[in-house]
C-alpha cells in the first residue's frame, strides 16, 4: 500500500455501482429479522442498531486530529437502498409468513407496515437432506441424481437471481439451521476429490457446502453463520484465494459467546485465574429444535468450547487457567421462542488463591443480535471482493465464534483486538495509518 516514497496509497477499491443482491440460504427468525430489519431502517421506521457498518465511527490518525468519520462515510460500502434479497428454505414461506411464524418482530407494530415488501421475498427450492439437519423437514426442496447436480442447480439460481433482479454483484451469507457434525476428510482435500464426491454422494459432504461451493465457483462472496463444516476445508479455501472470492467464518457470534469473549479478555488482562465455566441456555425456535438432536448439538458445542482455550492460552499460564473446567449445555424450551437465555456460573480467583464467582443471567434475543452481523458481513465481503481481496478474510473474525483462519494458523477470539484488526484493515485500504495507540497523541 505505500509507494516509493513511502507515502501510504489508498488500494484500488471498484465503486459500488449498482444493485447488490443478498443471497440467504436458510430464510427464518435471523434471515427474515434482517431484511425487515433493511427495510424499516430504508423506510425510516427503525435504525439499524448493533451494526458497525452503519453506525459505528472510525478514529483517523491522532486524538488531537479531531478525525472520526461514520465507517459507511469512510469506505466506499453499498446502501441499504441498493440491497436486494434472495434465499432458499425448505419450507416455502414467504418473508412475511416466515416472519410471523419466527415470532421475533411485533406483527402489528412491524411486520404489517411492510408486508408487501416482505411478501414478495419468496425462497427458492433449497438443496436440503434431513439427514444432516434431523429435526426439520420441508416440501420446497430440489431434486437431483446427486450432489454435484444440486450444486449446479444452485449456481444456476445464483445467475438467474442475478439477471431477474439486475444485479451488479452478489453476496451470501449462510443463515440456515446447525447441521450435524462433520470432520473434514480425504473428499475435502482438494476440488478434484469434492467434485468427485459430490457426484458419488459422499456422506462427508453436507448441504451448506454445496451452497458454498456453487458461491465460490460463481464468484459470490460466502460468509458462514453457522458452526457446521461449510467452506473452511482446503479444496474451497484453494478455489476461493484462486478465483480472488473473499470468505469467512464461522458461527455468529451473539448471546452467550459474546459474553464470553468479552469477559475473558478481563480476566486474563488482570490476570486473574479461573477454575470453572459452567454455561447453559434455553431457547425454543426453529435452531433450539434442530440443536436438540445430538449430532447437531455435538457441531455447536464444538464452536462454542474453544473460544476460552484461545483467549487465556492455558498452555502460556498454566497456573491461572491450566486447570479450568468449560462446560456447555443447550436446552430445547418451547416457550422461549426465540429469547434465548444464557446462564453461566463463572468460578474465578484471585490474589493468594482466593476464590470468586461471577453469574451472568443473559436474556438475549438471537435473531436480534445475529440481524446486524448478515448486514455487516454482507457489506464488508463485498467491500473485499471491490478491493481484491480474495480467501478468507480473518479481519472479518469480529463477527464469528470459530473464526475462520489460514491454515497453520490459531484463531483469536478476544472481540477487542478483533475490533482492532478489523478498523486496522480498513484504514490500510483506504490508505490511512494504522491506530496503535502506542505514542503521544495516540
Amino acid at each position: 500500500m505505500e509507494d516509493e516514497d513511502n507515502v501510504k496509497q489508498p488500494s484500488e477499491i471498484k465503486p459500488a455501482q449498482g444493485k447488490l443482491g443478498v443471497l440467504l440460504p436458510g430464510f427464518g427468525a435471523v434471515a427474515t429479522t434482517f431484511v425487515a430489519g433493511v427495510e424499516a431502517a430504508r423506510r425510516g421506521l427503525a435504525k439499524p442498531i448493533g451494526s458497525l457498518t452503519q453506525m459505528q465511527t472510525i478514529r483517523l490518525g491522532k486524538r488531537s486530529d479531531g478525525r472520526a468519520p461514520l465507517i459507511k462515510d469512510f469506505v466506499p460500502l453499498a446502501g441499504l437502498e441498493d440491497l436486494v434479497f434472495g434465499a432458499w428454505d425448505p419450507i416455502a414461506d414467504d418473508g412475511y409468513e416466515s416472519a410471523v411464524k419466527a415470532g421475533v418482530l411485533h406483527k402489528e407494530q412491524h411486520l404489517d407496515p411492510m408486508k408487501d415488501f416482505l411478501s414478495s421475498v419468496k425462497p427458492m427450492p433449497a438443496a436440503f437432506d434431513t439427514k444432516y439437519v434431523k429435526k426439520l423437514e420441508g416440501p420446497n426442496v430440489k431434486k437431483a441424481a446427486n450432489k454435484r447436480e444440486l450444486a449446479e442447480a444452485l449456481r444456476e439460481d445464483i445467475r438467474k437471481f442475478k439477471a431477474d433482479n439486475d444485479c451488479d454483484r452478489l453476496v451470501m451469507v449462510w443463515c440456515g439451521s446447525t447441521e450435524i457434525y462433520v470432520r473434514p476428510s480425504a473428499v475435502h482435500d482438494s476440488i478434484e476429490a469434492f467434485e468427485k464426491g459430490m457426484e458419488e454422494n459422499h456422506p462427508d459432504i453436507a448441504p451448506s457446502q454445496l451452497y458454498a461451493y456453487a458461491a465460490i465457483m460463481e464468484g459470490v462472496p460466502y460468509a458462514n453463520g453457522a458452526p457446521n463444516l461449510s467452506a473452511d476445508f482446503g479444496a474451497l479455501e484453494s478455489v476461493a484465494k484462486e478465483k480472488g472470492v473473499p470468505i469467512g467464518g464461522k458461527d455468529f457470534k451473539t448471546g452467550q459467546t459474546l459474553m464470553k469473549t468479552i469477559l475473558a479478555p478481563g480476566f486474563k488482562t488482570r490476570m486473574l485465574g479461573l477454575s470453572g465455566w459452567f454455561s447453559t441456555n434455553i431457547l425454543g425456535n426453529r435452531d433450539g429444535e434442530v440443536l436438540d438432536d445430538p449430532e447437531s448439538f455435538k457441531t455447536k458445542e464444538v464452536s462454542k468450547l474453544g473460544v476460552l482455550e484461545h483467549i487465556l492460552q492455558p498452555e502460556m499460564y498454566p497456573e491461572l487457567y491450566g486447570d479450568m473446567y468449560h462446560k456447555v449445555r443447550i436446552n430445547y424450551y418451547p416457550p422461549r421462542g426465540d429469547n434465548k437465555e444464557g446462564w453461566d456460573n463463572i468460578d474465578i480467583f484471585g490474589w493468594m488463591g482466593y476464590p470468586m464467582q461471577i453469574k451472568v443471567d443473559f436474556l438475549c434475543r438471537d435473531s436480534i443480535l445475529a440481524a446486524p452481523i448478515v448486514l455487516d458481513l454482507a457489506l464488508f465481503l463485498d467491500l473485499a471482493s471491490r478491493a481484491g481481496m480474495g480467501g478468507i478474510q480473518e479481519w472479518l473474525s469480529f463477527y464469528f465464534k470459530s473464526p475462520q483462519t489460514t491454515p497453520g494458523l490459531y484463531p483469536e477470539h478476544d472481540i477487542f483486538i478483533q475490533h482492532i484488526k478489523l478498523k486496522n484493515t480498513l484504514r490500510g485500504l483506504m490508505g490511512e495509518d494504522m491506530v496503535t495507540h502506542a505514542g503521544e497523541g495516540e
